[in-house]
């Protein structure tokens, strides 16, 4: 049985498959090489738990869904405004996706949805001193991010009386119900906290999806992502203050 209607008839919606289209050229890049006053350049990394709210008008299906490990990594960059509020956009290659497992009459059906995205988060973020000299702050933040899905794969395995069948395909991108898996375009908010000691960084963040990303949508179908996500990061100029501190130069007094 192929996996095209192996997702569907035991899902009643799901996915049909075959290849990856082209990368996000993003507009927010510019922001990366702006000569900006005081900025901070960093690199983030860490653990993605990452699973999809799915339902229909008659069935709510990501009630038998559980997290999908993962991972993410990119570039991030921090513009303050003053001591405590600073602009954080960044540039991130992350995963999606989910894992399910449905039993039913002796029938033990397993999936999981791999996908890979590049996202921009813009986040604004608060930022709290915890010594005199501000190397170590714990902070919040929040903001909308845009994502793009580019590659992805599509897994499912049955198992009755003993027996297994499996079969795996690629993500099929775009927006024909009939052809296509998932729309490329995701887009929600994120929020998170975290604590900055010196250069490194801690921090615990989550997605939630707006985007209906589900390119079948009949019946009301709507899948959105949603990612928990574990970061450490480092900033590679977060001991430079990169202005005049307050005060100046003094002149000596003859």
């Amino acid at each position: 049985m192929k996996s095209k209607l192996f997702w569907k008839e035991k899902l009643r919606t799901r996915y049909s498959m075959n290849k990856l289209i082209k990368i996000l050229i993003i507009p927010f890049l510019g922001l990366f090489i702006q000569p900006l006053n005081a900025q901070t350049f960093g690199l983030k990394a860490g653990l993605n738990m990452s699973t999809m709210f799915e339902k229909d008008d008659q069935y709510t299906y990501s009630n038998n869904y559980t997290y999908n490990p993962g991972f993410h990594i990119g570039l991030t960059l921090d513009i303050p405004f003053n001591q405590v509020i600073s602009f954080e956009p960044a540039l991130m290659f992350t995963t999606k996706g989910t894992k399910y497992e449905i039993s039913e009459s002796g029938i033990v059906l397993n999936g999981k949805a791999n996908l890979y995205y590049i996202d921009v988060p813009l986040n604004f973020k608060l930022g709290f001193k915890l010594d005199r000299r501000g190397s170590n702050k714990v902070f919040f933040t929040a903001g909308p991010y845009i994502g793009y899905g580019i590659t992805g794969k599509l897994e499912a395995s049955v198992d009755f009386n003993g027996q297994s069948e499996s079969d795996s395909e690629d993500v099929k991108w775009g927006d024909n119900a009939e052809e296509d898996n998932f729309k490329n375009l995701d887009y929600g908010m994120t929020a998170g906290a975290g604590i900055e000691l010196s250069a490194l960084t801690f921090g615990v963040f989550y997605d939630y999806g707006f985007a209906n990303i589900s390119a079948y949508q009949e019946n009301g179908l709507n899948a959105q992502n949603r990612v928990l996500k574990i970061s450490i990061g480092y900033r590679f100029n977060a001991n430079s203050k990169g202005g005049h501190k307050r005060g100046g130069h003094k002149r000596r007094r003859r």
